[in-house]
């Protein structure tokens, strides 16, 4: 029988041996976090010969092995709790390794933003997909529609938010010769939002054109409340129940539309607030409610940091248990002192080809078996493209210095780096390299 979305599947959700190859994988110079002495190398024998950070150059984007664990023990108890199933936004890390590990956790399937992510992800078996986007492309269709015949136990499922849209994916799949029917949510959005219909009225009606259209099936709603808020301000956590109510509305509009009796598909929850869906869908009747939470398995120390609900002490009033416990910023920069021009100005040698810089500039935190920089009034003031203007940390920073940097938004950390080392414990006095995470943007 062909899988949806919402079946539970069986096995591990990925192909773990397609996963485990990535340690077959050679070793040269295009990967900018490796030294010399690892080309030539497999994954598997570098890791062998105990590498430690201090044998890393500089610019560096480095994991830590126990946030990231904390992180998805976390998560995984938080969605138990709730009652609320997860499948996490692939985007953030684009590392089969990782979506490995949520799944293993206990995600239900993955969630990615585009094509050539769904291609990546297919290329790992990934069997569980949600495409929190509208896929128009007819090559895309096609190939598409090639992979829900081939593969029976391949569930996916897409956004729509118009009836053009309806029209030109069926227009698509019958031309492709589509052999299974691809599940589609419709899309509701919000004033001033990104996509989605604008009202509840215009979503049942794109829900009318799915249902007679005979390539596609009914699979539920969606839609993302982070395009509306930036902030746990009372507005903003406003803005965000009020569309979230608004997506419940559609769910009882749309309940007795479904062709085969099967609970429909709920779906919404960025890493920002996903404490309000809980606690604004997590009872919805006869609904699967899946969160997409995609930065949590990393985290930050920046915007998430500060937004995140158990950060903030907002997860417990979903009654989950683990709404205590804040997670860990797994992800830091590691930045060499290269000029000190001036007595209170410092040139370090990462820049924005290197560190995420939209959500907020990386932060001093440490000098690598040296002074704390953290409380101090040491600051990152500016990034180009290669050099990041380090302030006010004076004879703490000598030229030479290695600099830890917490880092703000991980959705652009990870896209930076093609391998990234993970450590044992970025915060000991000499971490080791406990493994290399792949990534593929």
């Amino acid at each position: 029988m062909d899988q949806t979305f919402a079946s539970s599947g069986t096995g591990p959700g990925i192909d773990t041996a397609a996963v485990a190859a990535l340690a077959d994988e050679s070793l040269d110079w295009r990967f900018k976090a490796l030294p010399p002495a690892a080309w030539g190398l497999s994954v598997r024998d570098y890791l062998a010969t105990g590498p430690a950070l201090a044998d890393l150059g500089t610019p560096l984007l480095t994991l830590d092995a126990g946030a990231l664990d904390h992180n998805l023990r976390t998560m995984a108890a938080w969605c138990a709790d709730a009652g609320l199933a997860l499948a996490p936004h692939g985007k953030t890390t684009m590392a089969p390794a990782l979506w490995q590990a949520q799944l293993a956790a206990g995600s239900h399937g993955i969630t990615l933003a585009n094509l050539p992510q769904i291609r990546v992800a297919r290329a790992f078996g990934v069997q569980r997909v949600l495409l929190a986007n509208t896929l128009l492309d007819p090559a895309g269709l096609g190939w598409l529609a090639g992979e829900l015949a081939a593969d029976p136990s391949f569930a996916f499922t897409s956004w729509v938010d118009s009836t053009a849209s309806v029209r030109l994916m069926d227009d698509a799949l019958r031309a492709a010769g589509a052999e299974r029917p691809v599940e589609v949510l419709v899309e509701l959005g919000g004033p001033g939002g990104r996509t989605g219909v604008r009202t509840v009225d215009e979503a049942v009606e794109v829900a009318a054109a799915v249902l007679r259209a005979p390539t596609l099936r009914l699979a539920g709603i969606g839609g993302y409340e982070g395009a509306l808020a930036h902030d746990a301000s009372a507005d903003g956590l406003t803005a965000v129940r009020t569309y979230l109510r608004s997506l419940a509305e559609l769910h009882g509009r749309l309940a007795s539309a479904y062709p085969d009796g099967s609970a429909p598909v709920v779906t919404a929850g960025g890493s920002a607030y996903f404490d309000l869906v809980a606690e604004e869908l997590g009872a919805l009747p006869d609904a699967f409610v899946v969160l997409r939470s995609g930065a949590y398995i990393a985290h930050d120390d920046g915007f998430y940091r500060g937004i995140s609900p158990l950060a903030r002490g907002a997860g417990a009033a979903a009654g989950a248990g683990a709404g205590a416990v804040p997670l860990r910023s797994a992800l830091h920069g590691w930045a060499r002192v290269v000029s000190r021009p001036e007595p209170q100005l410092a040139l370090l040698d990462a820049g924005k080809r290197d560190l995420p810089f939209d959500e907020g500039l990386p932060e001093p935190q440490l000098v690598r078996g040296g002074a704390e920089l953290t409380g101090t009034s040491a600051r990152i003031t500016a990034l180009n493209d290669q050099h990041a203007f380090l302030r006010d940390a004076g004879d703490l920073a000598p030229v030479g210095a290695v600099l830890r940097l917490g880092v703000s938004h991980p959705c652009t950390a990870f896209d930076k780096w093609t391998l990234i080392p993970v450590l044992d414990d970025a915060s000991a006095a000499e971490p080791k390299v406990t493994g290399l995470v792949r990534t593929f943007f």
